[in-house]
């Protein structure tokens, strides 16, 4: 269990550390509630445990407990931009956004990110490290206890590759879906790739019937290679072959994300052979305005070519919405307010 804190053991691995101090299989299953439903954020809070064993557990399994550095709260939707500090000191970031069914949170799965994808101010700087499972899920157990409302559906596609940090991604998933947990349905967690193959094949197998999301950004090749460097390492066919595979296996429908970049990828012609190449698939098509950063000259495409964008998709009977810009006013695209904090404190 090398890396692992408490907060990352199953309740099996769990209840086997406490035998190991002496504790009965009942204490294991009190600090799995307190850590995974009652989200607290110290020994002190689990009450019903000795002040003995409270003073054992801290020295033994210190808590993993992000700290908020910020929080943005825009004005013109009720999204929430957090900003958390880790215990080695750097910071990630999470958004929580209010959508009629409920409470949706985008969290991190990586310090920093290796794929470098060209829109994204999370790749800017590169990857420092993999998140733990712990601080995965203490993302979203801190945002349910700051906010008091229930998060309800977890999106893992804010900083970092999540196929990139496989382990602890699996671990993570089974921990927030667990009953005795938030069990959050794994149907209501998204995850998504860039496009990592042997990734997409080796999780189609974990049987979680969670929401796979390709982020594809092109119709070609030699698109995706301008905006996405992992373009050079896996052809696209190769990368949509592996999402076939995905949907086979799993039975889950597809769906794509579609950055669209004025004068890149956006004109009908981009359209037409996007809807030809993955026409016949049970998917759904995402289209997301790309959010401008200071340190690319991306810019947002004009609504009325998105709008076009999208009809030219639905007249080849392919299911696509225009992603919902929330939180613009704060900044609220992958990387920025981290990227901004970085700035700040570096200089």
């Amino acid at each position: 269990m090398e890396n692992l804190d408490i907060k990352s053991l199953y309740l099996e691995e769990l209840t086997e550390k406490l035998k190991e101090m002496g504790q009965p299989a009942f204490r294991a299953k009190q600090i799995f509630e307190w850590l995974h439903e009652k989200l607290v954020e110290n020994y002190d809070e689990m009450t019903n445990l000795s002040k003995e064993l409270r003073e054992k557990l801290k020295k033994t399994y210190p808590l993993v407990t992000l700290k908020v550095v910020d929080a943005l709260r825009s004005r013109s939707d009720e999204t929430v931009k957090y900003l958390f500090q880790l215990e080695d000191n750097r910071v990630i970031e999470s958004v929580r956004m209010k959508y009629h069914h409920g409470n949706s949170v985008c969290i991190s799965s990586q310090v920093g990110c290796r794929m470098g994808c060209k829109f994204c101010a999370s790749t800017i700087g590169g990857k420092e490290r993999d998140l733990l499972p712990s601080e995965m899920l203490d993302q979203i157990y801190r945002i349910q206890a700051l906010s008091g409302e229930r998060v309800s559906n977890v999106v893992v596609m804010g900083t970092g590759e999540p196929l990139d940090n496989y382990d602890n991604l699996i671990r993570f998933i089974k921990l927030l879906s667990d009953p005795k947990g938030l069990n959050i349905s794994t149907r209501n967690i998204t995850v998504s790739t860039c496009g990592l193959p042997e990734g997409i094949r080796k999780l189609a197998k974990e049987g979680l019937p969670i929401t796979l999301a390709l982020s594809l950004h092109a119709p070609n090749n030699e698109i995706r290679k301008q905006l996405m460097p992992i373009a050079n390492q896996y052809d696209l066919q190769e990368v949509l072959d592996a999402f076939k595979d995905y949907y086979d296996l799993t039975g889950r429908r597809l769906t794509f994300e579609y950055s669209l970049v004025e004068g890149v990828n956006d004109e009908e012609e981009h359209a037409k052979e996007l809807a030809n190449l993955i026409k016949g698939l049970n998917c759904h098509v995402n289209l997301i305005p790309v959010n401008p950063i200071k340190e690319r000259n991306f810019k947002k495409s004009e609504n009325k070519k998105i709008q076009n964008f999208k009809n030219i998709l639905e007249k080849y009977r392919i299911n696509v919405t225009i992603r919902r810009e929330m939180g613009a006013d704060i900044n609220a695209a992958c990387g920025q307010l981290r990227k901004s904090y970085i700035d700040k404190y570096s200089n």
